[in-house]
């Protein structure tokens, strides 16, 4: 399996397929394996990058808690482009790796070709929604803790089986998915890249954030899935691949 080393932390990642970039980012305590189906599909014409984030799948899961932050994960995605030799690239991502992508784009806006945001949310504006989010946050983390895997509840996205142990999902909890600013969400206007919103019609969770993003994103294009959850690339994935298919095909070359 190909490796990147992050100063001495070895990411883990697949390239399906040749043709202009594609990076796809999973959500927290899902693994690349997500979206293995569709990286199939797309790769006809395209580049699809799938990777673990730190503390998930394939890569590794450092003991210190530094080793796990956004900035960290986002210079992870920007290092997989350099790899690639890839001067920008389509930046999709589900839930986490939505939030993900939005940071890249801050970061990153002249490597950013386009944005597919998946089962996401652009984080909180109010310190009250953000405490909230952070207090299930840290329940997670606690229960991974004390019960490792068993503590993933049922989804279709998550696999126990990717991870060896629950050790790096604690960590990553804790430095990757709590949230500590409106830096996010109050960039959302700023956005000047074509961006695709795919949400299920019963992600219940994401579905009201979805359809803000769509509103603030300049041109931004929401497409609901009927009848699918959270992940719609893994439980609608023809639906899902036919709309991603359609919209990489009208991004300028």
């Amino acid at each position: 399996m190909p490796h990147l080393d992050r100063d001495g932390v070895r990411i883990h990642y697949d390239v399906t397929g040749t043709g202009p970039a594609v990076l796809f980012t999973h959500g927290f305590a899902a693994s690349s394996r997500m979206f293995t189906a569709n990286a199939e599909r797309l790769a006809a014409d395209h580049a699809v990058v799938t990777w673990d984030m730190r503390g998930h799948g394939g890569s590794d899961y450092p003991a210190d808690r530094a080793a796990y932050s956004v900035a960290l994960a986002v210079g992870d995605m920007a290092a997989l482009l350099d790899r690639m030799a890839a001067p920008s690239a389509v930046i999709a991502g589900h839930s986490l790796g939505g939030f993900l992508s939005l940071e890249f784009h801050l970061a990153h806006p002249d490597r950013t070709r386009a944005l597919i945001l998946i089962g996401t949310g652009p984080g909180y504006r109010r310190d009250d929604g953000r405490a909230r989010w952070n207090r299930m946050v840290e329940d997670y983390a606690k229960g991974l803790d004390e019960r490792g895997l068993d503590a993933l509840p049922d989804s279709e996205e998550l696999r126990r089986g990717a991870h060896r142990d629950a050790s790096g999902l604690v960590l990553a909890a804790r430095g990757i998915l709590a949230q500590h600013d409106a830096r996010v969400i109050d960039a959302l206007p700023s956005i000047r890249v074509p961006t695709l919103i795919v949400v299920g019609a019963r992600d219940a969770q994401f579905l009201d954030g979805s359809r803000y993003m769509a509103a603030k994103i300049p041109g931004a294009t929401l497409e609901v899935i009927d009848g699918a959850g959270h992940a719609p690339n893994v439980t609608a994935p023809d639906v899902f691949d036919a709309r991603v298919r359609a919209f990489l095909a009208r991004l300028p070359r």
